[in-house]
């Protein structure tokens, strides 16, 4: 009764009704054009590809990600990673280009140009992924027994009609930013791993059927795995909510307390400060061996490029995680910076007993931060490699992406993210918020774009 209210409420709010409403518009439009064949592509060859995605651990989930719009050989098929690609190349040289460190201190134009610079970058990369695609999805058709004519001029063609379609979906995210819900990028993302879940998990439901391949176990054993896949996300929901601030205590012990006008303030470091980003940059790095290797054209490859194919094995899974640490620790550094938290407590009269006001104390925060940050990415690169475990144990590969990982991190965060911001909305027009206590935690920085 109270949930039917709630949506009652949600409705009343003429801000929220209209935002949601643009959201769920935008949504469709996005939705509507992974369907939307690239021209000169009989779709009746289509079957080629989807099937070569199903065999390819690395090509599913990348179709996961673009909400099936690759396996479709959609307008949309490239989706939205080569843009996060093309945001971490400008983050990383943020932080060793003066250029680019000068333009970060500028502001808000700073922040323009700088996103300006990775429009032109995502643009480039497009224009290397796309013939990349389309030479692989030529080939695919050919082995099928299909027939292509594809030849330089239609790439050509394609490849502006692909990079066009990424920069809408681009243009799709930043309008729901602006006047939907917000996060518009990640929430693309979610969507497009939504649109997954309902046929991956009647997938699995049938295999574990008598009769059918892979139904060892029977339908006990998907009902096992229903609550390990529920156990999982209540541990995600943790990772991305619970664990958002250290706690008063641990904070006084390790970092001690700062005393403003006479009231003593904790200092609120996080554990996760980076949120979920470092799984997303890490996972967009991961697809670069598959871009270069023309999306696994290639049969029979070896060596470098079939190693970082494999999602289920080891050096994949290793650098994976090697990844995700070192990029938790990169977020966490151009998040939270020692030395303006130090500058600020200096203006305003507060320090940290026994260290120095200034310098001193900004590198002992920044030492701090380096401990607690360890822990936190150890445990998210332990929860975005469990989908390789899950498959060890006989999961398929659809299923298996969602006890853990990207997908299972992102839905959780965005999700967060979302209803925090509807709170807000109920909060501030005094109604009942979602939950009893009013609370609900989003990512620990929110969304990146």
């Amino acid at each position: 009764m109270k949930f039917v209210q709630t949506l009652k409420n949600i409705w009343t709010i003429q801000e929220l009704r209209q935002r949601l409403t643009i959201t769920v518009l935008l949504v469709l439009v996005y939705r509507l054009g992974c369907y939307v064949v690239l021209p000169g592509i009989n779709p009746a060859d289509l079957e080629a590809l989807t099937n070569f995605t199903n065999k390819s651990g690395l090509m599913q989930l990348l179709d996961m990600f673009s909400g099936g719009a690759f396996s479709q050989a959609s307008i949309f098929a490239l989706g939205i990673m080569p843009y996060i690609t093309a945001s971490i190349v400008i983050q990383l040289a943020g932080m060793v280009l003066p250029s680019f460190q000068k333009m970060q201190r500028e502001g808000e134009s700073g922040r323009q140009k700088l996103n300006q610079y990775t429009r032109y970058l995502t643009v480039l990369i497009l224009l290397v992924q796309g013939p990349a695609y389309l030479y692989n999805l030529k080939a695919q058709i050919v082995n099928a027994g299909g027939s292509s004519d594809m030849g330089v001029w239609m790439v050509m063609f394609l490849t502006v009609i692909l990079a066009a379609g990424s920069m809408f979906i681009m243009w799709l995210g930043e309008r729901i930013t602006d006047r939907g819900i917000g996060n518009g990028i990640s929430f693309i993302i979610l969507v497009g791993i939504i649109a997954r879940l309902p046929m991956a998990l009647v997938y699995e439901f049938t295999s574990r059927l008598p009769g059918s391949t892979g139904s060892e176990g029977g339908l006990i054993m998907f009902i096992v795995e229903i609550v390990l896949l529920f156990a999982v996300t209540v541990g995600a929901v943790l990772l991305v909510q619970g664990t958002r601030k250290v706690p008063v205590q641990y904070a006084k012990r390790i970092v001690g307390n700062r005393q403003v006008g006479g009231v003593r303030q904790y200092i609120p470091l996080k554990v996760n400060a980076a949120g979920v980003m470092p799984i997303i940059f890490a996972q967009a790095i991961m697809f670069i061996p598959l871009t270069l290797s023309g999306f696994g054209a290639r049969e029979g490859a070896t060596g470098f490029f079939a190693t970082f194919a494999d999602i289920n094995g080891f050096w994949y899974n290793f650098v994976y995680f090697i990844l995700i640490v070192a990029f938790t620790y990169f977020y966490t550094a151009i998040t939270v910076r020692p030395t303006q938290m130090a500058e600020d407590m200096k203006r305003n009269n507060g320090f940290i007993p026994g260290v120095k006001p200034g310098k001193k104390t900004a590198e002992y925060l920044d030492s701090i931060m380096s401990r607690i940050t360890l822990p936190g990415s150890i445990f998210l690169g332990i929860v975005a490699i469990l989908p390789a475990f899950a498959r060890m144990f006989g999961i398929s590969q659809n299923f298996a992406q969602f006890f853990g990982g990207t997908s299972l991190l992102i839905m959780v965060g965005v999700v967060l993210d979302t209803l925090q911001q509807i709170e807000s909305h109920l909060m501030m027009h005094h109604y009942d918020g979602l939950m009893k206590d009013g609370k609900i935690k989003g990512r620990t920085t929110g969304s990146a774009y």
